[in-house]
């Protein structure tokens, strides 16, 4: 992921989120041992060294990896959900913002906007605000507005509400499972 934006679609997801993940494998051995204020010290001070953000610290590359998986396994959902017009996703990995949104799709008859994040449950639903804040101020005429989020963010019993052209997608990075709401556009 050295480069911060990607073009996603059937031809090459599945090999970039394959690469993506033997990349983490050696992220957190370092720390291996570690307890109390040296651990903290490790994670909030010291750069990883390796992995898709090398120059980081391991506290913030989590950030980052946890939200680019996201959306990587969120794209690919997004990419097998045959009721979008779709083939290909421009997204803006790590946590700048070049792009406007963090994703996007355009075809010749529509045009999709969306923003992805990974929070803790005491956090979604100011991260999820905060998100929809964005996506209606910015996202002129845009067909689809989608909100990607990490699907333990929420509760099972989780009901999002519905908003003409706004897309929830929850994703289960551990799973590799992508709910689609409002129902009716799962991906297949």
């Amino acid at each position: 992921m050295r480069h911060s934006i990607r073009l996603l679609n059937s031809s090459n997801i599945d090999a970039l989120l394959e690469d993506f993940t033997l990349e983490l494998a050696d992220i957190g051995k370092t720390t291996v041992g570690l307890t109390g204020v040296p651990l903290l010290l490790a994670l909030k001070r010291e750069r990883i060294g390796h992995g898709p953000y090398p120059h980081v610290t391991m506290f913030e590359a989590a950030n980052r990896i946890m939200t680019d998986l996201v959306i990587l396994h969120g794209v690919r959902g997004l990419l097998n959900c045959k009721a979008l017009p779709f083939d290909e996703y421009t997204v803006e990995f790590g946590n700048e913002d070049k792009n406007g949104f963090d994703i996007r799709a355009v075809t010749a008859s529509a045009k999709l906007v969306g923003e992805a994040f990974n929070v803790a449950p005491s956090f979604f639903q100011v991260k999820k605000s905060s998100a929809l804040k964005k996506l209606r101020a910015g996202a002129e005429g845009a067909t689809y507005r989608v909100v990607m989020f990490n699907s333990d963010a929420v509760s099972s019993a989780y009901s999002a509400r519905t908003e003409a052209g706004l897309l929830q997608v929850a994703v289960d990075i551990s799973a590799s499972t992508v709910t689609i709401k409002p129902s009716g556009l799962e991906s297949a």
